[in-house]
């Protein structure tokens, strides 16, 4: 199997190196490894001079969604497996899902589980977050426990249902997953193979506050697919239940507007549903 290696950066010049670094000291070599420079304007240029296998691309600064679907679309390979700048893969990652996809031929994406390391310590991952290989899309509804660095996909699901969503500044990987899972099994190689570091400033899901709001986004745009009854089901519930804890956070900060909108919205789908 040949893979091509996504890896979308911003401003991230020393982790960057610790991420290429598991990717060089994988038991199993990809084909490529592509680097999406979005816009840094700190040392991230310089990479290639260190690792000069890999393929480096800039860009102006267009959102990791952007990064990540240029990479995909400068890619040679049929595999696709993405590494965010911050994370790193344990040296058997690739070879796990290998073996997996090889005996496995039907399904298409798979990911790993994984550990989260704060402040050099790793710390227990809360159990909303635990993985799951079966009923994929009920279990991402709610948060998506599918890490980005942990993925391995193959271009033909993506031909498939599409790419990133640009129009979301975050949880662009949760409406990615759950769109795929609609249809698609989803495999778990459940071993712990990445490490993902957290508590960084820069990171987005750090700078940014009510990140409902996106999964709302992306809940709403999927309600418009064709979906079996319990999908439906499932996603109304949930969507209902996301809009009451953004109506108490316009309520608490006396967004006029958007209590209007959310009230709306839940009387609208409480009858729906």
């Amino acid at each position: 199997m040949d893979i091509s290696v996504v890896i979308p950066t911003y401003n991230r010049f020393e982790v960057l190196q610790r991420a290429l670094n598991s990717v060089f000291s994988q038991t199993f070599q990809s084909k490529e490894i592509i680097v999406i420079d979005d816009g840094s304007n700190d040392e991230t240029p310089q990479i290639q001079e260190i690792f000069p296998k890999i393929k480096y691309i800039y860009q102006k600064n267009s959102g990791v969604s952007s990064a990540r679907n240029l990479g995909i679309k400068s890619s040679k390979n049929k595999w696709i497996t993405f590494l965010d700048s911050d994370d790193e893969w344990h040296e058997d990652k690739l070879k796990f899902q290998i073996e997996f996809h090889k005996n496995n031929s039907d399904i298409l994406m798979s990911y790993t589980d994984e550990k989260w390391i704060r402040n050099g310590v790793e710390v227990k991952v809360p159990e909303k977050y635990k993985k799951f290989d079966t009923d994929v899309f009920f279990s991402n509804i709610e948060y998506c426990n599918i890490a980005p660095s942990s993925v391995m996909i193959h271009k033909n699901l993506l031909n498939k249902v599409g790419l990133f969503d640009e129009s979301l500044e975050v949880c662009e990987d949760y409406d990615l997953w759950l769109r795929i899972a609609l249809e698609n099994k989803i495999g778990l190689i459940d071993k712990k193979l990445i490490n993902k570091y957290g508590g960084a400033e820069d990171q987005l899901s750090t700078k940014l506050w009510g990140m409902d709001r996106y999964r709302v986004k992306s809940l709403e745009k999927i309600l418009t697919l064709e979906l079996r009854k319990e999908q439906k089901d499932i996603l109304l519930k949930t969507l209902i239940k996301k809009y009451k804890v953004l109506l108490k956070g316009a309520i608490k900060y006396d967004k006029i507007t958007q209590t209007k909108e959310y009230k709306i919205k839940i009387e609208r789908l409480e009858k729906y549903e």
